[in-house]
Parts: structure tokens; C-alpha cells; sequence
């Protein structure tokens, strides 16, 4: 299960850009909590424990705690966190309230394992990561932390679909109307190499013949200088006058 985070927050009394300016400038980060049939309540958080709690890699599938914005702790799950196109601070977030056991909708990382069961692997196959999230619907209580996949018994040119992903109890794909990959092991670049010389060589070979049947097909059709027949030559003195 995922880690439990918490944040302290303040309530805003202002809001605009102005004061969200003020606040960048104290260390601060505006931010918003909505949802679960409440009004929306704008606060701010401290910008070192939000990058700190950014850094551990699993900020958007955690529930967070914020403390302070009301009597008691409110819980959430962050939905977006915005940030400046320069210096790639943190300039707001959004938290949507959540009840305890509410069904939430998150991108969960996936992890692979077992490469040295691969048989594709040990040949030189390389893992081809179509999807490095799942989007999973599950408790808000059970969030799993990461999503594990075996790629034991896999050879080049396998596939592993979400069909074939053993999801955690209570936990479902959001995407449900297609059975999508996950991943692919594809041939490394020598192996594509070969294929590629092998299948230019069959099709210069396939060419070759195919014009020498075009050749052998005219000379047998038609190739006989005008005015001769094929096969025949014309008799000596033919065309000369008599006593010449």
C-alpha cells in the first residue's frame, strides 16, 4: 500500500495573483481543496516540504493528510501540481477531498522483475516500456505503492497485456473497453540489423530473377530482328542483283 503523507497548511485569506505572488516570495505555494460535495477552501503550503514530499516519487498515488486548513485533518489526493516554466518551482496545487474508503482513479508506477528468467533478455532482447503508469481505480484506503510485472518465460517478440497483469484485491484497471499492452521485448538493434540485410538481399535476389524471365520472354516472343524470323539467318547474296 502506499505511503500516508501530510502536509501543514494555512488558510488564504486573499486570492488573485497578486497575493499569490506574496506568497511565492515567503516560501509558500498556494493551493486549493475541493471536492466531496464541500466548498472549495484556498490555503498555501510550505515549498520545502511539498518538494520534499514531491521527491519521493509516489506524491500522486498517496493519500495526503493536510493539517491546519481545518479542525481537523483533511484528507486528499493531489491532482495536479503546476509549476514555473523557468525555474521549475512548484507555483500551486490542486487537492481533492476524499473520504476514507472512497473509490479513487490514480497512475500507479510499474516495476518489472525477474529479467534473468527471460529468455528473450539473455538472447539480447531489449524490454520495450509502452506504458510506465497503469491508471487504476481502487480504495482510496489501498492505493498500491507500485505495480509489479514478471517477465519470466518471455522471449523476443512477447507482449504483456493488462489482461496478463495481476492487479492487486479490490483494485481495477481504469481502462476497461481494450485489453492494452503493457510492454513488449523486442530484437536488439544487431538482431533487426540482420533481418533487415537478410530480407534486402531476398528482394534484390527476387529482382534479378524477375528480370532475367523478362529478358528470356522477350527474345522467345518477339526479339528476332525485323523483317527475319527467329531462328533463321539470311541467305548469302540475297538482295543483290543478278551479274553484280
Amino acid at each position: 500500500m502506499s505511503e500516508q503523507l501530510s502536509l501543514s497548511a494555512e488558510t488564504r485569506d486573499r486570492v488573485g495573483k497578486g497575493a499569490s505572488r506574496a506568497l511565492r516570495r515567503e516560501g509558500r505555494v498556494p493551493a486549493v481543496i475541493y471536492g466531496n460535495k464541500q466548498d472549495p477552501v484556498s490555503i498555501h503550503v510550505e515549498e520545502k516540504a511539498l518538494v520534499k514530499a514531491l521527491m519521493t516519487g509516489h506524491f500522486f498515488n498517496s493519500v495526503v493528510m493536510v493539517e491546519g486548513a481545518a479542525k481537523s485533518a483533511v484528507r486528499t489526493l493531489p491532482k495536479d501540481v503546476a509549476f514555473d516554466p523557468v525555474t521549475d518551482r512548484p507555483v500551486h496545487v490542486d487537492f481533492l477531498r476524499i473520504s476514507e474508503h472512497a473509490k479513487v482513479t490514480v497512475a500507479v508506477p510499474v516495476v518489472f522483475s525477474d529479467e534473468e528468467e527471460s529468455r528473450g533478455i539473455k538472447r539480447g532482447g531489449v524490454l520495450n516500456i509502452v506504458r510506465h503508469e497503469l491508471e487504476l481505480v481502487c480504495d482510496a484506503a489501498e492505493i498500491p505503492e507500485q505495480i509489479e510485472i514478471s517477465l519470466k518465460g518471455l522471449d523476443i517478440g512477447d507482449s504483456v497485456h493488462i489482461s496478463q497483469v495481476k492487479l492487486p484485491k479490490g483494485t481495477a484497471s481504469a481502462i476497461d473497453d481494450r485489453d492494452f499492452t503493457v510492454a513488449t521485448l523486442i530484437a536488439p538493434s544487431a538482431m533487426k540489423s540482420e533481418v533487415q540485410e537478410a530480407a534486402a538481399e531476398e528482394a534484390a535476389l527476387a529482382e534479378e530473377a524477375a528480370a532475367e524471365h523478362a529478358a528470356e520472354a522477350e527474345a522467345t516472343e518477339g526479339g528476332a530482328p525485323e523483317g527475319e524470323t527467329a531462328g533463321e539467318t539470311p541467305a548469302e547474296g540475297e538482295g543483290e542483283a543478278k551479274g553484280e
